[in-house]
């Protein structure tokens, strides 16, 4: 690999962490702020930490409870 190459994506890395950075200690601050804040904010100061996929209650109900028609699934013969 190419030493030019490895200096620019250290100094792209660089640059991304220094905006990180930034951002952090502009929340870190706080101050009065205008608005309402974003979802992950309002997460992280309650604790809650939730990954991606369906929310809690909301699994696909159970194949025996649901209501079959003739029609549908072909038995029906008329």
């Amino acid at each position: 690999m190419d030493i030019t190459k490895i200096l620019e994506d250290l100094r792209r890395e660089r640059q991304q962490l220094e905006e990180a950075i930034l951002s952090l200690e502009r929340l870190a601050v706080g101050g009065k702020r205008r608005g309402r804040p974003p979802a992950w904010i309002v997460a992280a100061q309650q604790g809650e930490v939730r990954g991606p996929g369906r929310p809690p209650g909301s699994k696909n109900k159970k194949a025996g409870k649901t209501k079959k028609t003739g029609a549908a699934d072909g038995s029906e013969e008329g």
